[in-house]
């Protein structure tokens, strides 16, 4: 062959036809390599390197390939089983390092292909392209796992940080009973203060819900017997300035922690005990969770959209404070700083409509935050979660309140607040709040009863040959309750 009929870059290197074919499937051979190992590692190992690491990584790789696909299948047929292990320290430990170990490995075994791959005998032009990508997958295979054991130590760290165990996991009446509290711990308080104080009463069956919230300053709250603040306030948590509201009982059980021996929170364990002791129920859980970081977890989400129905403004909250903005009436998708806005603001509007807006809010992030967000959200979710959320739910606990939302979600959320003409908090009637509490739940749960037994009886009577029959609309309210969702469209308590 003559040199007219080489290519250009072999006549200029004075390589023939065959050197050059040779070069091709040398370059075709290495890359076949960080491919098969990349797609299966191991693989390139047992073709032209050492077969004894080889074998070995592609049996590790069937492993844990094997325990992905069992967990996954786990987590569609046995969601109970697969929340507890995922929400176990020990489990969630040992994910970390065979991930971070799997990783490494990875990485090693691409390098060895990149090896095996002869380097030196390839093309010179071909040289650092090769080395460039094999960098490059092996950057790529090692972050994908490191990144992965990151998500772990996240939800390892979130788990232990928020979900301290320590609740009560008896239902009590066929419900539990979770308070939910709103922690303000600003530079113009001593200590935290509930913000907003709200129990959630959830039928365990047909997961009806009630929302009872409390006025922050509501006064000589009473302490159950078995209550260690019983013998300080045997007539309830009062004092002769009135300054002895119901938002202090956490701050003042933080101050005589001696009270509550290896009780990791006093404050929130003493809030528990007057709530119950004003309205009766008996609470299982508590939810803490501090309204200087409540913007973060929602921006971590997302957002949420709520329905405003007048111009609430932004700042004027203290004396000397100017109104910095407004949020407009109409439907709003709000970041975290918004929504922690519509939920505070005060300067134009009384503490009892705040207690309704703070509940459209729960409601808000109830509906709205879908097990396809937090999954694909789950670290800043986790980041902002271990700093603003405390509760005392242990782990296992956390599949089952998962299925009572999800019931919740199904049906209206019911409303009672404690607000003048109710009862006023200066001199509130124990009494009447334990009547309208019990009045409340016994209407939610015979509303969820009815609906149950219509359940069943229509489906019963469904024809075998037909099509479905319809089961009858969720009726809106629940007697003397009102609707959370007409609450929130109607900008009222």
């Amino acid at each position: 062959m003559t040199a007219t009929m080489l290519p250009p870059h072999a006549r200029s290197a004075g390589q023939n036809p065959l050197q050059v074919k040779s070069q091709r499937i040398k370059l075709r051979r290495g890359l076949t390599f960080l491919f098969m190992t990349l797609v299966l590692p191991g693989s390139a190992q047992m073709a032209a390197g050492n077969k004894r690491i080889g074998r070995f990584a592609l049996r590790s790789w069937a492993v844990l390939i094997g325990a992905i696909v069992a967990v996954g299948v786990m987590a569609l047929v046995w969601r109970g089983g697969f929340i507890t292990l995922m929400s176990s320290q020990v489990p969630l430990r040992i994910l970390q390092g065979v991930l971070m170990l799997a990783g490494i490995c990875w990485a090693l075994l691409m390098i060895d292909a990149w090896r095996i791959s002869r380097p030196p005998e390839l093309a010179r032009r071909h040289r650092l392209g090769f080395a460039t990508l094999s960098g490059a997958l092996v950057f790529v295979v090692t972050g994908a796992m490191f990144a992965s054991a990151s998500i772990v130590s996240d939800q390892r760290d979130f788990m232990g940080a928020v979900f301290s165990g320590g609740g009560d996991k008896v239902a009590k009446a066929g419900r539990i009973n979770i308070l939910l509290l709103g922690g303000d711990a600003g530079k113009d308080r001593v200590g935290l203060r509930p913000d907003s104080i709200t129990v959630a009463s959830v039928d365990v069956d047909s997961g009806r819900t009630v929302l009872f919230s409390l006025p922050r300053n509501l006064e000589d709250a009473p302490f159950p017997d078995s209550s260690p603040l019983h013998k300080v306030f045997p007539r309830g948590y009062g004092c002769a300035d009135h300054s002895c509201m119901l938002n202090a009982v956490y701050s003042y059980a933080e101050a005589h922690r001696a009270l509550y021996p290896g009780v990791r929170n006093p404050g929130a364990q003493a809030t528990k005990e007057a709530v119950e002791g004003a309205t009766g129920l008996k609470i299982n859980y508590y939810a803490l969770i501090d309204l200087k970081g409540f913007q973060k977890l929602i921006d971590a989400v997302g957002g949420i959209t709520i329905k405003v129905n007048k111009r609430l403004p932004i700042g004027g909250q203290v004396p000397g404070q100017q109104v910095k903005n407004y949020i407009e009436p109409g439907t709003q998708h709000m970041d975290g700083y918004h929504a922690l806005w519509y939920a505070r603001s005060r300067h134009a509007d009384s503490d009892y409509a705040r207690m309704a807006r703070q509940k459209c809010v729960m409601d808000a992030m109830l509906n709205q935050l879908d097990p396809v967000t937090v999954l694909t959200k789950f670290n800043r979710i986790a980041a902002a979660g271990k700093q603003i959320v405390q509760t005392d739910v242990p782990p296992s606990e956390i599949n089952r309140l998962i299925n009572l939302a999800e019931k919740a979600k199904r049906r209206p959320i019911a409303s009672v607040a404690f607000v003048p003409p109710l009862i006023y908090p200066g001199s509130a009637d124990f009494q009447l709040i334990h009547q309208t509490v019990q009045a409340s739940v016994t209407k939610a749960t015979d509303a969820g009863a009815k609906r149950a037994k219509a359940e069943k009886k229509a489906k019963e009577q469904t024809p075998t040959s037909g099509g479905a029959a319809k089961s009858p609309a969720p009726k809106k309210g629940t007697g003397g309750a009102a609707d959370l969702n007409q609450v929130c469209t109607a900008g009222s308590a």
